[in-house]
């Protein structure tokens, strides 16, 4: 017990702080917004850290304000924020399918928005390659796409409930039924959004703006706090059935709404960042080897590292490879195709 700090809010609630739990976070936060800062001045025109701090305390001179304030800051908020719902989702399903390689790409929800972009580009185009509607529209295509597919796999998983299993067989079938879909809408719409829709697909936050965060980051703020209040429904999931039945949990009430919150997660990403893929797998299990698997301290650890993993990635994309620009799924698919064959190759060896 001396490894645990009581806290207590006056009468209506307390829990037990793993305190090398606590300082793994905040150690990540700290590199977290210490990343965030260097990443702000990469790119043609280098800004010194310190210049960067001095531009977010409001003293910087007016071009390098410009260039923080106007073009890299809102990209850097929006790949942070994208890493964070998508890191919460992967942890979520992980703790409710009671499987490793769960996550919102593998089962198909994020394959599901990423069809529902392409289908919108090609109903919205016209010959010339302008849209028909406002791109603002194009992010409530990704979360309805999203949405449809989370509400045909919990359909097509029923059966008497939903088990952890049948969850993750279904997900993979509908993940790829989102793969056949999408190629399917990409040979049949315009040859000129092909580009523009394979750059989504694969992930990237180019052209984030200050608008796309007063959007986003509400959202990911409101959907992070309802998942802190569900942390000890996650836990009691993590036992099986029987023992959350037995505790007085609606086991498949509960299984229904956290999917829910999955899906809102992964919706909003897919809308500010494109289909970036393997975030949701990797930053739960970097995660978990640190601090175990209790959600009160595997939730927000896995938010950092996911937002740190999505901010790399995009900063590789933006700055290595000038003049070009590599979307950030490109580097994620990289780092997690291949740690996805080692979780299959040692599920095998446990098995």
């Amino acid at each position: 017990m001396n490894k645990y700090t009581p806290f207590r809010m006056r009468n209506s609630f307390s829990f037990l702080i793993d305190r090398k739990s606590l300082n793994i976070n905040i150690v990540f936060f700290v590199l977290l917004l210490g990343s965030a800062i260097v990443v702000i001045g990469l790119g043609e025109q280098f800004i010194s850290p310190l210049k960067v701090v001095s531009v977010l305390w409001g003293n910087g001179d007016p071009f390098s304000t410009l260039i923080v304030n106007s073009f890299r800051l809102p990209r850097i908020i929006i790949a942070m924020l994208v890493g964070i719902c998508l890191a919460i989702a992967g942890a979520i399903l992980q703790g409710v399918v009671k499987n490793p390689i769960a996550s919102p790409d593998i089962i198909g929800i994020t394959g599901g928005a990423a069809a529902a972009v392409v289908l919108f580009l090609n109903l919205f185009s016209t010959d010339s390659g302008t849209l028909t509607v406002s791109i603002e529209w194009l992010p409530l295509a990704a979360f309805t796409g999203a949405c449809i597919i989370s509400i045909l796999l919990y359909l097509f998983a029923w059966q008497g409930g939903v088990s952890p299993v049948r969850m993750v067989l279904v997900g993979i079938g509908m993940w790829a039924f989102t793969k056949a879909a999408t190629t399917l809408l990409l040979i049949m719409g315009p040859i000129h959004q092909q580009s523009q829709a394979n750059i989504w697909i694969t992930g990237s936050v180019y052209g984030a703006s200050w608008e796309g965060v007063r959007i986003l980051f509400p959202i990911t703020l409101i959907l992070f706090f309802v998942t802190i209040v569900m942390i000890r429904m996650i836990n009691i999931q993590e036992f099986g059935e029987d023992v959350a039945t037995s505790v007085g949990n609606r086991v498949q009430l509960s299984r229904f709404f956290l999917l829910l919150v999955s899906t809102a997660l992964t919706g909003s990403a897919v809308a500010f960042g494109g289909g970036i893929s393997f975030v949701g797998l990797l930053a739960p299990h970097i995660a978990r080897r640190l601090v175990g698997s209790s959600f009160g301290a595997l939730l927000p650890l896995s938010a950092f590292i996911g937002a740190i993993l999505v901010l790399i990635s995009d900063t590789i994309g933006r700055v290595v490879f000038l003049p070009l620009e590599i979307p950030a799924g490109v580097f994620t698919a990289a780092v997690g195709a291949p740690y996805f064959i080692f979780l299959l190759y040692k599920q095998r060896n446990v098995g």
